[in-house]
């Protein structure tokens, strides 16, 4: 393991000036003393590599620290701290770092949802730290409780709003009435939205961030490609409105569940969560992560899950971290054997309550004939709700007699069986168009 001498500086090599790491190079000159104290040896930053040298950034940085060579860079510090982004080349440069015995840090969601296991190999077997709390929930400390805190327990299922656009957008749709791009629009002019929301919108953001705390919560090896995603473009003004109307809000959840004697299904997807569940009451872009575990019961860690300084604050703390071990010359320990085998499972294999919305037939014998279909597929219904009738026009309006609206929750079901229950109630005469299937998570 590379390591600095008491008497010599343990140095620093930031890759990306970006939002995030405009800030860290900023602390790290202004509060250099303040981060050596905390490391409890001398830190120096010794370069930070960009693209562009010229390129206007957050905090102006001197220009003598800036460099296009990366490679260079990564083979001088001590400490690598990767805020580039994507897979190329912050893989090849996190890999040649770890290589030589430097330590990483990262907060690269993408690269840690495909190359995580890999990554965490190859520190194992060179001795060298990697830390990546940056990488989910933003200035939320979450990674380390699960890793550390809650290491003697059994966690059964973490549950969260990792997406702070997404939760921006269903929030003002849900306390305004904006219509989804309105929402959208309104997040891009106060920056929580990139001006291509696809990663977003999509929930692929958030599916990375899925694997990597199921990853960590389960010891298992999962993967992006592991991750159910489904994101929030289908969410329409009457989904936002019959939740309110059932005392539910809409959230985009990234869920890693355990099944025992199964695997885990890890899923991301638009969900109807009670008003009293704590994560209902997350705004704005805020984050959150709910954590269930055998013994600890519930826990939820809350904050802002974007944005330079915020974020900002999870990377100085792992640097710390890391910089400790660089200084003490420990060698992090290679991960012991998991304690049970925890494969991924499909998303047809989850359990859940479901919320089916439909247009069907105003006429009697309806709603017998579709609950026997439920029973046909052994899916209990809950509750039924009836709000209005539906107009040629599909246009709620109870002074037209063309058909109606059905909203149904179910019981707790599996999803194979919710799926079958659906198509075939789609089949049906009486069934003019099932609008809308959201999974309802119930309290604990």
């Amino acid at each position: 393991m590379t390591m600095a001498s008491a008497a010599e500086p343990l140095t620093i090599g930031l890759l990306g000036a970006g939002s995030v790491g405009a800030q860290v190079a900023r602390t790290l000159v202004e509060e250099r003393d303040l981060i050596s104290a905390r490391v409890g040896a001398p830190v120096r930053l010794i370069g930070v590599a960009v693209r562009d040298v010229e390129a206007p950034r957050d905090w102006r940085i001197p220009g003598e620290l800036l460099t296009t060579d990366a490679e260079s860079l990564v083979d001088q510090a001590d400490l690598v701290i990767e805020l580039l982004g994507g897979l190329e080349p912050a893989g090849a440069l996190i890999d040649r770092a770890l290589r030589r015995g430097a330590g990483v840090v990262t907060g690269n969601k993408a690269l840690l949802a495909v190359r995580g296991g890999e990554l965490a190999a190859t520190a194992a077997e060179t001795g060298a730290p990697l830390h990546f709390e940056a990488s989910v929930g933003g200035a939320i400390p979450i990674l380390r409780p699960i890793q550390e805190s809650l290491s003697g327990d059994r966690i059964t299922k973490v549950m969260g709003i990792v997406n702070g656009t997404t939760n921006y957008i269903l929030d003002q749709m849900d306390t305004t009435g904006a219509a989804f791009e309105d929402a959208l629009s309104e997040a891009q002019r106060l920056g929580y939205a990139e001006a291509d929301p696809t990663a977003d919108v999509e929930g692929h953001d958030a599916a990375a961030k899925a694997a990597i705390l199921g990853a960590l919560a389960f010891h298992a090896p999962f993967t992006i490609d592991d991750v159910h995603c489904e994101g929030i473009t289908a969410v329409t003004g009457a989904d936002i409105e019959a939740a309110a109307a059932s005392g539910y809000v809409i959230k985009l959840l990234a869920i890693a569940e355990k099944f025992d004697g199964e695997g885990a299904v890890l899923r991301v997807h638009p969900t109807l969560l009670p008003r009293t569940h704590p994560l209902a009451s997350v705004r704005g872009a805020f984050n959150a992560v709910f954590v269930v575990a055998e013994n600890a019961g519930e826990l939820m860690f809350y904050g802002q899950g974007a944005g330079g300084v915020p974020t900002s604050s999870a990377v100085l703390g792992d640097l710390v971290s890391a910089a400790r071990l660089l200084r003490q010359g420990t060698t992090v320990l290679e991960p012991s054997e998991p304690a049970e085998i925890v494969p991924a499972l499909p998303i047809e294999k989850a359990r859940t309550q479901y919320y089916i919305d439909m247009e069907v037939a105003d006429e009697e014998g309806v709603i017998a004939e579709i609950a026997r279909v439920f029973a046909d597929h052994h899916v209990s219904i809950e509750a039924m709700r009836q709000p209005g009738i539906v107009s040629v026009d599909g246009e709620v309006d109870t002074d037209h007699d063309n058909g109606a609206v059905l909203q149904v929750v179910t019981h707790p079901a599996q999803e194979k069986s919710l799926a079958e229950t659906v198509a075939t109630l789609k089949a049906l005469e009486v069934v003019r168009a099932v609008t809308s299937v959201l999974r309802v998570e119930i309290e604990q």
